[in-house]
């Protein structure tokens, strides 16, 4: 049998080495589709050119196209499915996978199944001097949080406490919503959509009820139509700030709400009609209330979660991505890996811009991952850049690092990271706060 030919929106090497370690990746050759600076550029999207390019290279393949995957946000996640119409891979329908990442439709499709887990919602339109007003009208009172339609990680989310926050986050959404709308409108234009959703184009926001609590993701894939979560991640964030302190893997939330948020998505995934392909949902868990939130759901695996899953479990949930895309049943083992539990953690300084003079060097970072087994350390930033240039932030702080470590408990993660984070130097300049 021939070696099966795999195409990677958006490859790059750290990917492509974790893709090589997947069962039966002897058997698959993958191959880069679009530069990763591309993809990973959030200032722009030039989503039909790249669709144009990526046509041309597949067009000119000479052998057959057996898969066609991805594992990022928009505009990736929007790409794949024209292109696996159109070159006749695997994948969910463009429509379905809008239900998810168009967050309009996406409450209106989870509303006809899960209400009573879903916070107030309304869309409006941030060059509407009245929105303010008829966000009232809908019900929806300080605070609130508002966010695009269609957004790429957290950009653009706003927590609204008064008029004045208000303002300050229509007047950011004016400035930079059309980076992302334009490219989404252009995605929109190639899907069957109700006339209500077809009305709140990219150019709309959202406003929705402040929820919270324990956040978490389940991850989980649909195989021809029957729903699979497989893992439950926890979110933690920095005290009283938005901003994420690290992800752990597996989830400490107790066993009834972990069951009930699987039940929950197998309900509103198959709803949606998403089928042969990964997603994850986000979920809070007001333990006070004792209440489950869907926050959003999102149409990948998280890219994020793809080292956890192999330091627990013993392989990267690529695997699933690539197992649906190949038309097979995921092939993913359980605690089969080399630790009971796994984190990525997130090196950040909060509330400040400044120009990066120092980063630790190669081999301070290769002296660390050698002190503490398992680790992998990513930088963000390099000598020179400036903090407010780094792509994929919050608005509340900038992730200088990325650091995943494994270990035999939570307490033996946590003291280890503290012990590592002391030991990562940087330095700056022309610091703004």
């Amino acid at each position: 049998m021939s070696d099966r030919n795999v195409f990677v929106v958006g490859l790059d090497s750290l990917n492509k080495e974790r893709l090589e370690h997947l069962r039966g990746a002897q058997n698959y050759r993958f191959h880069g589709v679009i530069e990763p600076a591309e993809v990973y550029d959030t200032e722009i999207f030039p989503i039909e050119d790249m669709l144009a390019r990526a046509e041309a290279q597949l067009s000119a393949f000479g052998e057959p196209i057996d898969a066609i995957v991805g594992y990022m946000d928009f505009p990736v996640s929007t790409m794949l499915p024209l292109l696996c119409k159109r070159f006749g891979t695997r994948s969910t329908s463009l429509e379905s996978l809008l239900k998810c990442e168009h967050k309009y439709w996406s409450r209106l499709v989870q509303r006809e199944v899960i209400g009573d887990y879903i916070p107030r919602f309304t869309a409006f339109d941030p060059f509407d001097p009245q929105a303010l007003h008829h966000i009232g009208e809908e019900g929806l009172y300080f605070p609130f949080f508002v966010k695009p339609i269609k957004s790429s990680g957290s950009r653009l989310g706003f927590r609204i406490d008064s008029p004045e926050d208000f303002e300050h986050a229509v007047s950011r959404l004016q400035e930079d919503i059309g980076t992302i709308s334009e490219p989404f409108n252009f995605v929109m234009e190639h899907a069957n959509l109700p006339d209500e959703v077809r009305a709140i184009d990219g150019g709309h926001c959202m406003a929705e009820e402040i929820i919270g609590g324990w956040q978490c993701t389940v991850e989980g894939y649909v195989f021809q139509g029957e729903v699979v979560p497989y893992g439950i991640v926890d979110s933690i964030r920095y005290p009283q700030v938005l901003s994420f302190f690290h992800y752990r893997y597996p989830s400490r939330l107790p066993d009834h709400i972990q069951e009930k948020m699987r039940e929950l998505t197998r309900l509103v995934m198959a709803h949606i009609g998403y089928d042969d392909a990964a997603f994850n949902i986000e979920y809070f868990w007001d333990e006070v209330q004792d209440r489950i939130w869907l926050l959003e759901i999102n149409t990948r695996i998280a890219q994020s979660h793809c080292d956890l899953f192999e330091k627990v479990d013993g392989i990267s949930h690529q695997q699933v991505t690539v197992d649906l895309a190949l038309g097979n049943l995921p092939d993913m083992p359980y605690r089969q890996g080399a630790f009971k539990v796994a984190a990525k953690f997130f090196y950040r300084v909060f509330f400040v811009d400044a120009t990066v003079t120092r980063v630790p060097s190669v081999e301070e970072i290769n002296a660390l991952q050698q002190a503490f087994p398992g680790t992998v350390i990513a930088l963000q930033t390099d000598v020179g850049m400036r903090l407010s240039s780094l792509p994929e932030q919050d608005s509340y702080s900038f992730a200088l690092a990325y650091v995943w470590m494994g270990a035999d408990d939570d307490a033996s993660l946590e003291a280890n990271y503290a012990r590592l984070a002391e030991q990562l130097h940087f330095e700056f300049e022309d610091i703004v706060g």
